[in-house]
């Protein structure tokens, strides 16, 4: 029988791992309308399951998410695969590195990844002849990357591994 704590450290299982993303998946369904402050949800969990797992969630669950947020959105096919794809090699590249910051700097590698997902799709967008949305189409972006979210990633580096202040 194992610990509580020995049971927090065990790596999740892939029925988790897919769970999670389906609720994500469930919540980008809903119709949130003009509300700019509801973040991407998919892009969100892609994000986690990157930085935690990444050899279990990579680039191509990433493109088959975005496939399908295509077909939900009736947008370009392709245009969110284009987005979490690029989203996900960013987080996999970042997945050592990131761990050894505080909340903050989590937060300031983070926002530029979500912001070029957003720009990945906008820019596909004003190329087939959409209008500028305004400025409010970054704010899921900002929102996505607050303080609460960046402490979800701080809980798996033990002090052992953090650099030494001496």
């Amino acid at each position: 029988m194992s610990t509580p704590l020995e049971t927090v450290l065990l790596p999740p299982s892939r029925a988790f791992i897919v769970f999670s993303i389906a609720c994500a998946f469930v919540l980008n369904l809903f119709p949130w309308g003009p509300l700019p402050l509801a973040p991407d949800f998919v892009a969100l969990a892609l994000v986690f399951w990157n930085l935690r797992q990444p050899y279990l969630v990579g680039i191509g669950v990433a493109f088959g998410l975005g496939l399908l947020m295509d077909i939900h959105s009736a947008a370009l096919l392709g245009e969110h695969a284009l987005a979490y794809s690029l989203l996900s090699y960013g987080a996999i590249s970042l997945h050592r590195r990131l761990p050894w910051f505080g909340p903050i700097g989590r937060m300031l590698h983070m926002l530029p990844l979500f912001l070029l997902a957003q720009v990945t799709t906008l820019l596909v967008q004003l190329s087939l002849g959409a209008e500028f949305p305004g400025w409010l189409y970054f704010v899921p972006s900002v929102t996505a990357t607050d303080r609460k979210s960046t402490r979800l990633n701080s809980s798996h580096v033990s002090e052992s591994r953090m650099p030494s202040s001496a």
